[in-house]
């Protein structure tokens, strides 16, 4: 294999979502309009946010309070947000810097983020419940308005998905506090050695999850128009699920924000896949599991077959 070859294993995540794309638009040919398009995965925005926010994690540590986090800006979002809209913003401030303050924490005790995270999980739910103990709730008019943009090329989920994979991949590969980041997950000590205040850097990734939190709670509201405290519960296995499906690892920096983008397309195109074959909605996780299964085999057979050439 030459220098500068892409390798079988780097374009998985484009191999899979092209091989559901190819198969949902076989079976429902009205999916290839404009508005099939904006239709399939309109509602992946907020989960591509959220994947965001767990890769950025994830480049040392794995957030279990994703989905209760995103929760929680949504019921601030529809509820705050628009009837005393300072107070919404300086709640969701607050959250960010909440996020920034649990990394900090979490690196100057030495605390496994994955049990803290957790705990976190159950207060970000708490506090929603309180905020919203029943669904529902409204979007902001500007929120709502933004959120059904209809450009003149292509529907608003797909340049939505274009952007966040852009500017993630800008933010985390191509920038310099990115190459920090990334060498805090793959090697802390000499990024301490090189005079980073690590407390400082974790504050910072937390925090910077914490950002892409409340987008993906800031665009689920203004695609539902309303909110619960569970609206999101399921972000978390699917934002962990597209960081692996777009090419992460648990070994800290190896991420992809591209990937992770494409991971959480295909993760939505697998159950809008099986809606058209008419399979019930109970099978999707299932399914969506089986495709991560079938990706993650892949990626080893690849591994391996690279590592003896």
């Amino acid at each position: 294999m030459t220098r500068h070859s892409i390798s079988p294993r780097k374009l998985l995540p484009l191999i899979s979502f092209s091989v559901l794309l190819i198969a949902t638009f076989a079976l429902q040919e009205r999916a290839m309009s404009y508005l099939g398009l904006n239709l399939l995965f309109n509602l992946t925005i907020p989960i591509a946010l959220a994947t965001i926010g767990q890769l950025l994690i994830m480049v040392n540590d794995i957030d279990l309070s994703v989905g209760a986090f995103v929760s929680l800006v949504a019921c601030i979002v529809s509820t705050l947000l628009v009837q005393h809209p300072w107070l919404g913003w300086l709640a969701l401030a607050g959250l960010v810097l909440a996020y920034a303050a649990l990394g900090a924490l979490i690196h100057r005790f030495e605390l496994p983020a994955i049990v803290v995270t957790l705990g976190m999980s159950f207060i970000w739910g708490g506090l929603a419940l309180v905020i919203m103990p029943a669904p529902g709730g409204t979007s902001p008019e500007w929120l709502r308005a933004l959120m059904t943009v209809k450009p003149p090329l292509a529907p608003m989920a797909v340049v939505a998905a274009l952007l966040i994979a852009a500017a993630a991949h800008l933010l985390i590969m191509r920038s310099g506090i990115g190459t920090v980041l990334r060498g805090l997950g793959g090697n802390s000590r000499s990024v301490a050695r090189a005079g980073w205040r690590l407390s400082g850097l974790y504050a910072l990734t937390y925090g910077l999850a914490g950002v892409f939190g409340v987008l993906a709670g800031l665009t689920l509201v203004g695609l539902y128009t309303s909110s619960g405290a569970s609206v999101a519960s399921s972000y978390t296995l699917l934002s962990i699920a597209g960081v692996i499906l777009g090419g992460g690892e648990f070994i800290g920096g190896r991420v992809s924000p591209i990937g992770a983008v494409l991971g959480a397309l295909t993760l939505s195109l697998a159950g809008s896949l099986l809606a058209f074959m008419h399979i019930s909605p109970d099978w999707q996780i299932g399914a969506q599991g089986a495709v991560l299964i079938l990706v993650l085999a892949a990626r080893l057979l690849f591994t391996r077959r690279e590592a003896l050439i």
